[in-house]
């Protein structure tokens, strides 16, 4: 999604720097005062004349030990901003009985939205700043090493065609990708459905987005402790954890609709616990919490 040009190297850094978490760009503000300061401290008295590359390298850090801190700083509040805005975003989109509470954000609030549920999937999110408004990766997604690829198409009108398919399947074979997700408030053609089929693509539309953070959201927002409890509640004398309890047929996965099977974590607050994990994994990552009983 289309980004402007940035007209020096000061708004340049401050953008890059936030979009990296708060804490890191906080962190960056103070290693980088530290350093600069250090370098631009005047030789001391008695000591051979510094060469003219070296006096150049103090007079740039007398400079840059205020800026750069200064831009860090600056981008580690806007990160921060950014994060809120994006967990508002969320908030109001799982919370809305508007039937059209997708297609009211502006193309780059949808983008944003996209990016946030697939954090709360356990992704490392990173926006190119590339492409125009209509095209282009919009998000790169890091996941146990892998490389996932992201279009955004916060289309109210229109119908998402086989042509933004295949340009992503292009893109992921030159950039060595994983996988990739086409994401659309709208829907999907049938023609785009059967050019994915087979591939590792998932198209999520408005409703399986929908799905994918109100998930997402609920396993988030339940307390660790109060799952601990319930399950010592459920914990037998003998102290084996509870059987979970099967449906009455397997679930579906909340992205790509995939039969789901059931798991045990091996790592993490809930390990030895037993989850529904999409049957596609690691292709597809969608996951359900799994009842007990």
């Amino acid at each position: 999604m289309a980004r402007g040009k940035r007209d020096n190297g000061f708004e340049v850094l401050i953008d890059a720097v936030s979009r990296l978490p708060w804490w890191v760009g906080l962190a960056l503000a103070i290693i980088s005062y530290v350093a600069l300061h250090a370098l631009a401290q005047p030789a001391a008295a008695g000591t051979p004349a510094p060469k003219p590359a070296w006096q150049v390298a103090k007079a740039v850090a007398n400079a840059a030990q205020y800026i750069v801190p200064l831009a860090c700083a600056l981008a580690a509040a806007l990160s921060a901003y950014r994060r809120r805005e994006r967990r508002h975003l969320v908030a109001n989109a799982t919370t809305s009985s508007a039937p059209d509470a997708l297609h009211d954000m502006t193309w780059h609030e949808f983008e944003q939205l996209v990016g946030e549920g697939f954090r709360q999937q356990g992704y490392q999110v990173a926006e190119t700043g590339g492409g125009g408004a209509d095209g282009g990766i919009d998000l790169v997604l890091r996941k146990d090493r892998e490389k996932f690829l992201v279009q955004c198409k916060q289309w109210r009108a229109f119908k998402v065609g086989v042509t933004t398919v295949r340009e992503l399947y292009g893109v992921m074979a030159a950039q060595g990708a994983a996988g990739g997700f086409v994401v659309t408030s709208g829907r999907f053609t049938e023609e785009a459905t059967a050019f994915a089929s087979g591939k590792n693509i998932r198209m999520v539309d408005g409703p399986k987005l929908l799905a994918m953070l109100k998930q997402a959201k609920s396993a988030r927002t339940t307390p660790a402790a109060a799952t601990r409890t319930a399950a010592a509640r459920a914990t037998g004398p003998t102290g084996v954890p509870p059987t979970p309890k099967l449906p009455a047929s397997d679930p579906t996965c909340p992205i790509c609709e995939s039969t789901m099977v059931l798991r045990t974590a091996r790592r993490g607050a809930n390990a030895g616990g037993t989850f529904w994990g999409c049957a596609k994994y690691p292709a597809c990552r969608g996951t359900r919490p799994a009842e007990v009983g």
